[in-house]
C-alpha cells in the first residue's frame, strides 16, 4: 500500500500530504480505500483480482463519455488496483423516488449502452461463459432457489422455472449489450435526493433489460405497475410487450428476494408484500401468453 501511494504521488495523481482510509463497503475479496487531501475525499483506490480490475476497466472505457460513471484516473499495469473518481453522497440512502432515479438510469445510462461482440460468450467478462441467455437465467433460478429455501412455497419456484422456460421461447439470441452487470442501489450514489453516481460494476454481457430489472428490483419501495413502466416507456435499447416485461420482472424479483434473504433480510417484509402484488400481475397476464 504504502509503495502505491508513492508511485501514485510520483506520477502526479495524488498529493503528497494524501491520507488512505479504508472502507467498509467494496466487493467480496476486493479492498477499498479512500483518498483523502487537506481532510477531503479526492478519489477512491480499489484493489481487486486482475481480471474484476480489467473488466471494470473496460466497461469505464467504453463508458468513458457517461456523466453518471466515475473518471478512472489511473489502471494499475499489472491490474492489481486502479484510482477513479470520487463522487460525494450516499448508496441505499437518501435516494427520493423510484420513479425519478429510474428514469435517470434509463435516460443517462441505458439507453447509451454498445453492442458487444456477437461471437462473444453471455455472462460475466471473465466467469464461466455461457452458452445463451437462457442457460445464464437457469443458473441464476438454481441459484436463488437454494438462498430461498423454505421462504417462499415450492409452487413459487415451479411457477419462476415454467416463466425462464417461457422466456427462452421469445430468445432469438437477442442484441449482445456490455451492462454494468450489478445495477443496484448499493452501487448508486445519492446527493440530496438525487442520483448523481453509479460505481463498482461486474461487467457483464447481456441484454439490456437485464440492468434495467436489476435496478428497478434493487429496493423494495415503489415496486409497481406504474413506476415500472413509466421509465421503461423511456427504454429505447429494448422492444417487448407488457406481458413479457411483467415476466422479466418476476423472475428478477424472485432471484433478488433470493439475494436478500441472504445480505439484506431486514428488507424481505417488503419484498413478500411486492411478491404477491407481482404474482397477481403475471396471472393476469397469462391469457396473453
Amino acid at each position: 500500500m504504502y509503495q502505491t501511494i508513492i508511485d501514485l504521488q510520483n506520477k502526479g495523481l495524488v498529493g503528497d500530504q494524501a491520507e488512505i482510509k479504508q472502507l467498509t463497503s467494496g466487493t467480496t475479496d476486493g479492498q477499498v480505500y479512500v483518498v483523502e487531501e487537506s481532510n477531503n475525499p479526492s478519489s477512491i483506490l480499489k484493489y481487486d483480482h486482475p481480471i474484476n480490475i480489467g473488466a471494470a476497466e473496460q466497461f469505464f472505457k467504453t463508458y468513458k463519455d457517461i456523466e453518471l460513471l466515475p473518471y478512472v484516473y489511473y489502471v494499475d499495469p499489472e491490474k492489481r488496483f486502479f484510482l477513479y473518481e470520487y463522487v460525494e453522497g450516499t448508496t441505499h440512502v437518501n435516494r427520493g423516488n423510484k420513479a425519478d432515479w429510474m428514469k435517470l438510469l434509463v435516460e443517462r445510462l441505458f439507453n447509451h449502452y454498445e453492442k458487444y461482440d456477437s461471437q462473444a460468450p453471455w455472462g460475466r467478462l471473465g466467469g464461466t461463459p455461457r452458452q445463451n441467455w437462457v442457460e445464464f437465467n437457469r443458473i441464476s433460478l438454481e441459484y436463488a432457489y437454494e438462498n430461498i429455501g423454505d421462504l417462499l412455497p415450492h409452487e413459487d419456484y415451479l411457477l419462476m422455472n415454467k416463466t425462464v422456460e417461457r422466456l427462452a421461447e421469445y430468445e432469438r439470441q437477442p442484441d449482445k449489450y456490455l451492462l454494468h452487470g450489478d445495477t443496484g442501489v448499493h452501487n448508486f450514489v445519492f446527493h440530496q435526493n438525487q442520483l448523481v453516481g453509479v460505481i463498482d460494476p461486474d461487467p457483464m454481457v447481456g441484454p439490456v433489460i437485464y440492468d434495467f430489472t436489476y435496478a428497478f428490483c434493487s429496493s423494495p419501495d415503489d415496486l409497481n405497475m406504474e413506476t415500472l413502466l413509466d421509465a421503461f416507456d423511456l427504454l429505447n435499447k429494448v422492444e417487448m410487450d407488457t406481458p413479457r416485461l411483467v415476466e422479466e420482472v418476476v423472475f428478477q424479483l424472485y432471484t433478488r428476494i433470493g439475494i436478500c434473504k441472504k445480505v439484506h433480510p431486514h428488507d424481505l417484509d417488503e419484498y413478500l408484500k411486492a411478491w404477491e402484488y407481482w404474482k397477481h400481475k403475471l396471472k393476469e397476464y397469462e391469457d396473453a401468453f
